[in-house]
């Protein structure tokens, strides 16, 4: 059974990159974005378009190249969460958190008994058809999948000290957006009270130990946040990066 290495490279201090991955549904993305250089992607099931079929593709070829997959389900509710990690995803991402109450129940979603509840169904993305017993697929699986939290407003800011004092948590991804949004400076990523937030969460994440993560729009903005101690780093999305590049050939061709 593969390691995570992601997680590996986080407990180590490393930084890992990452991209969304969430409109084109064809899983030879997957492959493209290994051999770009990313450690990541995430796929997008609060704002992309996947259904369970195409995810389960993506999670299959991504594990074959060797890029590690996580899934953000679009809430917080045990069949989403289950159903992605039985589909292959090394990790779940909770969009929108703001109860530590239901962070709790959530993360013992991810994870088999005895550190959770989630229920046993032996797939072939857990075991990749290796010949290993239940109790060693339930072992494995728990010290690799990874839970990761979003920080995305600020009542969830304001109560980051209860959130990531939750046993299980792995890394904090602050949505930007939206935490600007709810801090009256909608797109606004340069402001000082977005700054201040931002530098803020890492702290608490450093005091935790917890990796630190952002999902920025552009590489300006990912460099910024790289260079303030943010380690879990997606940057753009897969659709992005190829419009980005198109209209930079384009522009280039038409001078």
């Amino acid at each position: 059974m593969r390691l995570n290495p992601v997680k590996q490279a986080l407990l180590a201090g490393q930084t890992v990159l990452g991209t969304s991955y969430g409109q084109l549904r064809d899983p030879e993305i997957a492959r493209i974005l290994k051999a770009a250089g990313f450690d990541y992607a995430y796929l997008d099931g609060e704002h992309g378009c996947f259904g369970i079929e195409t995810q389960q593709d993506i999670c299959r070829v991504a594990g074959l190249c060797g890029l590690t997959i996580f899934a953000r389900v679009a809430d917080m509710q045990y069949d989403l969460i289950a159903r992605s990690l039985d589909c292959g995803a090394d990790g779940i991402i909770f969009p929108r958190v703001e109860s530590p109450e239901l962070l709790e129940q959530a993360v013992s979603w991810c994870k088999f008994p005895p550190v959770g509840i989630r229920g046993f169904g032996l797939t072939a993305m857990q075991n990749n058809y290796e010949n290993v017993t239940i109790p060693q697929v339930m072992t494995h699986r728990n010290e690799n999948g990874m839970v990761i939290l979003q920080i995305e407003t600020q009542r969830a800011f304001e109560a980051r000290e209860e959130l990531l004092s939750v046993p299980g948590i792995d890394v904090v991804m602050v949505g930007p957006v939206d935490l600007s949004i709810s801090l009256g400076v909608p797109g606004q990523f340069d402001d000082p009270k977005m700054e201040a937030t931002l530098d803020a969460i890492r702290e608490t994440c450093d005091a935790k130990g917890i990796a630190p993560g952002i999902q920025a729009r552009n590489l300006a903005l990912s460099s910024k946040w790289r260079d303030r101690g943010y380690r879990f780093l997606g940057t753009a999305s897969e659709w992005a990066m190829m419009l980005e590049k198109g209209k930079e050939i384009v522009g280039a061709l038409r001078k």
